[in-house]
């Protein structure tokens, strides 16, 4: 019976690893229903629900981040290029 309450404690370390390596990386983690834009000349990064491509305001800013950028957005969300404050006007 010892082995077997040893064995689940190690387990249990084990799986307890695994989940701080992953929550220590959590800022990276976008939630199911949303997306990354970066906005603004420091690139700040947004997480914004899927809702707003459905939005005309924000359609027009994914056309300019298409005729600015192109499909090539290096940071791994939409670069959008305007400014902070006039984005955060729009959401």
């Amino acid at each position: 019976r010892m082995g077997i309450k040893l064995t689940g404690i190690s387990q249990a370390k084990k799986k307890l690893q695994k989940t701080r390596s992953v929550s220590t990386a959590s800022s990276d983690v976008v939630p199911k229903g949303h997306f990354t834009v970066y906005v603004g000349e420091a690139y700040r990064r947004f997480v914004v629900p899927l809702s707003y491509l459905n939005q005309p305001l924000f359609q027009e800013l994914l056309h300019w981040a298409e005729e600015e950028f192109g499909y090539d957005h290096p940071m791994g969300g939409i670069t959008i290029p305007c400014t902070e404050k006039y984005f955060l006007s729009l959401t």
